[in-house]
């Protein structure tokens, strides 16, 4: 029996193969809008540029070896590569696992799985463990604990991702472990903080081009389909619309509604780089 697929996996796909065609982007990841770059979609791939930029600079001297967790396209990985670091990939996602593939080359080792349940020789250990978006997917309870096993003693772990604020109301951004809970929970994990810097500011603004993506291209594109569905089927259309609504209705609030923009983003995330270190004496 074949396994459902996962929508949101084919949405990403698709996504990327979009930008890619009309872009040249190869990377899934938030760019990084600083303050002499326009905020428009033509200047995404420069945004993502200076996010990955901005993330390798955090890399600490002396790191050989790095565990790229949620290796999404590749594009983190086919850097790092470049730049000379050994660097292995995890990837629940076989679609993006043959994407970054393609893109980092055949020797670029992913590990097929959820991070949770990926088994690793006793070992295979890193320098660095890296989380670039990927830390929100991973169970908050372990995710530290099992990134220090992968670690050789005095190694790293370099978290790039955003989190859920206190705020009140209800955001249609979702994603992120609650702020409040992660820190708890790094304090606890033993891991020394030498680097924790918020960018919100520079990150917030992606939210915007979703936003405009959202009517500009979506939303005319799902009315033109409308219409042209129900002038032609008009009872199977209003079936579809009966059967469908709370699903139609979320997607429209979720994507259409004009509610997925900077402004929201910065009052119900916070979008934080973290570099930890372990003790060299990690069991002491």
């Amino acid at each position: 029996m074949t396994s459902k697929v996962d929508s949101k996996e084919v949405g990403l796909v698709a996504g990327l193969n979009l930008f890619h065609f009309f872009l040249g982007s190869r990377d899934l990841h938030y760019g990084l809008w600083q303050d002499d770059l326009e905020v428009c979609i033509q200047n995404l791939p420069e945004a993502q540029k200076r996010y990955s930029d901005f993330l390798l600079s955090h890399i600490p001297q002396g790191v050989k070896r790095i565990l790229d967790v949620g290796c999404g396209a590749g594009g983190v990985a086919t850097e790092l590569l470049a730049r000379g670091y050994q660097v292995e990939g995890v990837s629940p996602s076989p679609l993006l696992s043959e994407a970054a593939q393609q893109q980092a080359g055949e020797d670029f080792k992913i590990h097929q799985g959820r991070f949770e349940d990926v088994s690793f020789d006793a070992d295979e250990k890193f320098d660095l463990v890296m989380f670039s978006e990927s830390f929100q997917y991973i169970t908050l309870e372990t995710v530290l604990q099992d990134a220090q096993q992968r670690l050789n003693p005095g190694g790293y772990i370099l978290i790039c991702d955003f989190f859920k604020t206190n705020a009140s109301g209800r955001s249609v951004i979702g994603g992120g472990h609650p702020i409040d809970k992660f820190m708890t929970t790094l304090e606890k994990s033993g891991l020394e903080v030498l680097e924790d810097k918020d960018i919100t500011r520079e990150t917030a603004p992606n939210l915007d081009i979703v936003d405009q993506m959202g009517r500009e291209l979506l939303l005319p594109t799902f009315k033109l389909v409308g219409y042209a569905f129900g002038s032609n089927h008009p009872w199977l259309d209003r079936l579809l619309r009966w059967k469908y609504q709370k699903k139609i209705r979320k997607i429209n609030r979720k994507y259409l509604s004009g509610e997925r923009n900077a402004k929201s983003f910065a009052r119900f995330k916070v979008y934080r780089l973290l570099l930890l270190r372990q003790s060299d004496n990690p069991e002491s």
